[in-house]
This record gives C-alpha cells, sequence and structure tokens, in this order.
C-alpha cells in the first residue's frame, strides 16, 4: 500500500503529493532506467545466441549451457 497524501485547493484539485522517502527512492530509480533506456536506444543490438557464445567463451557461463 501507498502512503501517498495529497494536497488539494480549494476547488479539491491535486496540486502537491507527500511521498515516503522509499516510494521516492523507487520513482528516482525507475526515472534513472528510462533515462539510460533512452540513452541507448539508437545503440546496435547483439543477438542473445551471440552473447551467450562470448560468456561460454570468457568462462563466464559453463559450455554445457
Amino acid at each position: 500500500m501507498s502512503d501517498k497524501r495529497y494536497v488539494d485547493d480549494e476547488k479539491g484539485e491535486r496540486k502537491a503529493v507527500f511521498l515516503s522517502i522509499e516510494e521516492h527512492e523507487k520513482l528516482i530509480e525507475d526515472l534513472h532506467d528510462l533515462a539510460v533506456i533512452a540513452e541507448r536506444k539508437d545503440e546496435q543490438r547483439v543477438p542473445l545466441d551471440e552473447i551467450i557464445e562470448n560468456l561460454k567463451k570468457q568462462g563466464i557461463l559453463p559450455s554445457s549451457l
């Protein structure tokens, strides 16, 4: 459950919100993730099979995988 509390104006329209620090930090982390995605959207994509093969060659993944 969320610990949000809202501040409404005299017309009943929401103008502000109070969040828990935990919820604020989650939102900031999500915002950061979205920024990274936006920055990387034009990067060349590498097929998953190629990544797995490279990790096997480096010994990071077992060759039996």
